[in-house]
C-alpha cells in the first residue's frame, strides 16, 4: 500500500508540474482542489480500513491535512497567484512536493502494512506487559547503582478458565520482545500462556511501565558485530564474549521464570493463575536460542526447549592444546527442537562455534533437527513481514523462501512440538527439510 501511493503521489505530481508547463499557467486552484480530494480519499480510505491505520500513516495523514487546509483557506480567499510564470518555479515545487511525500511515505515504505500469518487456535489472544525488579542484580550497563529491571509481555487465551503450560521466549541479539509475536499468538491460542523478555541493553530498544526507555548498548553491540567477523577476536576471547552473554541471558531467563512461579502462589492477577506451573518450556531466536539450551540444561523444571538458528554455546568448551571450541559431551535430557535457516545450515559442518549443534544430532537423547531451504537468519522471525526492507538489510539480501509459508509452517512446528512433549498430544515427527 505505501508503495501504491508513493506511485500515485509521484504521478500526481509530476502530471501536475507538466500540465502546467504545458499551459503556461500555474493551476492554483486545480492544485488546492487536488489536495483537498486527495486527503478526504486518504480519509475515506482509513475509515474503510482499506488502509489500516497504524503509526506508518501518521506523516502522512499529517502532511494531506496540512495541505488540504491550505488548499481551502486560498479557495475561501480566492487567492490568484500574481507572480510572473517560470518553468523553474513549477519545476522546484514539484521536487519540494515529491521530497515531502517520500519523507512522509518513508515509515509506509519501511514498514508497509501486511497480513498477519494464519492464527489456528480457538481461543482469542489477549496481552498485558509487565516490568520486574531483580533485587539482587545491579544492573551493569549503567554506574547508577540500580537494580535491574526486565520487561516482559504477556501473549495468553482471553476468558479462559483453565491452566496452561508456560513458554518462555528470548529475543536474539539486537532484537526485542515482539520480534515473534505471530509465533506467540499462534501457541496462546492453543492454550498456552507466552511471556517473552526483553533483555535490557542486549535489546534494540525497551520500555519500562515507568516509561523509562533503554537501547541497545553501544559496547554489546560492538562485540556482536565483531565476532561474526575473522580475525577480530580469538577463539579464547569469543568463548569469553559467549560465556558473558550467555550469563546475563539466563540470569534474566531464571529470574523471569522464578518471578512466575512466586507470583502464581500469591499473586492475584489472572494472568498468573492460568499457568499450569508444571509445564515450561523455552524458546528463542539466534542468542535467545542459545541461552534456551542452556537454561534447558541448567533447570529440573524445564520441560521442552525450542532453538531458532542458534548456536549451542552451553555444550562448548575452550580447549587449550588445540586453540579451539571443543563439545563437551554431557548427557542433556530435556527434548530439544533445533529450527535452521540457511545461513546456520551452512556453518553446522564447519564451524566450531555450531560445533554442538551438530554432535547433538547423535548425543542428546531426544532432539529434532529441521531445516528451511531458502530461509535467512532473520526469516525465523517476523521481521521480513513489518519490514522486508530492514531484513534484507540486516540479512545480506532477499530469502528464496516464502516469508508466510515460512514463519506459518515454523509456528505450526512449534506448536505441534510443545503440543507433543507439554501436553502429551499426538505424535511429533517432522520432516527435516522444508
Amino acid at each position: 500500500m505505501g508503495t501504491l501511493l508513493f506511485i500515485i503521489a509521484l504521478m500526481m505530481e509530476i502530471t501536475l508540474a507538466l500540465y502546467c508547463i504545458v499551459t503556461k499557467q500555474y493551476h492554483l486552484r486545480l492544485r488546492n482542489w487536488a489536495r483537498i480530494a486527495i486527503f478526504i480519499t486518504f480519509t475515506v480510505l482509513a475509515l474503510l480500513s482499506v488502509i489500516s491505520w497504524s503509526f506508518r500513516w501518521i506523516l502522512l495523514a499529517v502532511l494531506l491535512f496540512i495541505l488540504a487546509v491550505n488548499g481551502a483557506f486560498s479557495l475561501i480567499r480566492n487567492k490568484v497567484n500574481t507572480k510572473k510564470y517560470k518553468v523553474s518555479h513549477i519545476v522546484r515545487k514539484a521536487i519540494i512536493m515529491i521530497f515531502l511525500f517520500i519523507i512522509a511515505l518513508a515509515p509506509a515504505l519501511v514498514f508497509p502494512q501486511y497480513q498477519s500469518p494464519k492464527v489456528t487456535g480457538e481461543y482469542e489472544v489477549t496481552t498485558a506487559t509487565y516490568t520486574y525488579t531483580d533485587k539482587n542484580r545491579i544492573e551493569e550497563f549503567i554506574n547508577t547503582g540500580e537494580n535491574r529491571h526486565v520487561n516482559v509481555e504477556f501473549w495468553y487465551p482471553k476468558n479462559a478458565d483453565d491452566t496452561y503450560p508456560l513458554l518462555v521466549f528470548s529475543h536474539g541479539a539486537y532484537g526485542i520482545r515482539s520480534s515473534n509475536a505471530s509465533t506467540y499468538t499462534e501457541l496462546a491460542s492453543h492454550g498456552y500462556v507466552v511471556v517473552s523478555i526483553d533483555h535490557p541493553y542486549h535489546s534494540f530498544y525497551t520500555a519500562s511501565e515507568d516509561g523509562k526507555t533503554s537501547i541497545i548498548n553501544t559496547e554489546f553491540y560492538q562485540e556482536v558485530s565483531n565476532a561474526n567477523k575473522d580475525g577480530i577476536y580469538t577463539i579464547e576471547q569469543a568463548y569469553v564474549l559467549f560465556q558473558k552473554w550467555m550469563k546475563l541471558r539466563t540470569d534474566d531467563m531464571n529470574f523471569v521464570i522464578d518471578m512466575i512461579l512466586n507470583n502464581s502462589k500469591s499473586d492475584n492477577d489472572p494472568i498468573y493463575q492460568l499457568i499450569n506451573t508444571d509445564k515450561i518450556g523455552v524458546f528463542g531466536h539466534s542468542m535467545g536460542g542459545a541461552a534456551s539450551v542452556w537454561l534447558g540444561r541448567e533447570r529440573d523444571d524445564i520441560d521442552a526447549v525450542v532453538n531458532i538458528d542458534g548456536p549451542m554455546f552451553s555444550e562448548l568448551i575452550y580447549d587449550k592444546e588445540t586453540n579451539d571450541l571443543v563439545v563437551k559431551g554431557n548427557t542433556y535430557s530435556t527434548p530439544l527442537l533445533n529450527l535452521y535457516s540457511d545461513d546456520v545450515w551452512i556453518q553446522l559442518d564447519n564451524s566450531s562455534t555450531y560445533a554442538a549443534n551438530k554432535a547433538a544430532d547423535k548425543t542428546f537423547s531426544e532432539v529434532y533437527t529441521v531445516h528451511f531451504q531458502g530461509a535467512k537468519h532473520l526469516s525465523l522471525t517476523d521481521l521480513p513481514l513489518f519490514s522486508p526492507i530492514l531484513a534484507n538489510m540486516l540479512q545480506g539480501g532477499k530469502a528464496d523462501i516464502d516469508k508466510y509459508y515460512c514463519i506459518e509452517t515454523q509456528n505450526q512446528i512449534i506448536l505441534n512440538f510443545f503440543d507433543f512433549e507439554l501436553k502429551g498430544i499426538g505424535s511429533f515427527t517432522p520432516k527435516t527439510t522444508y
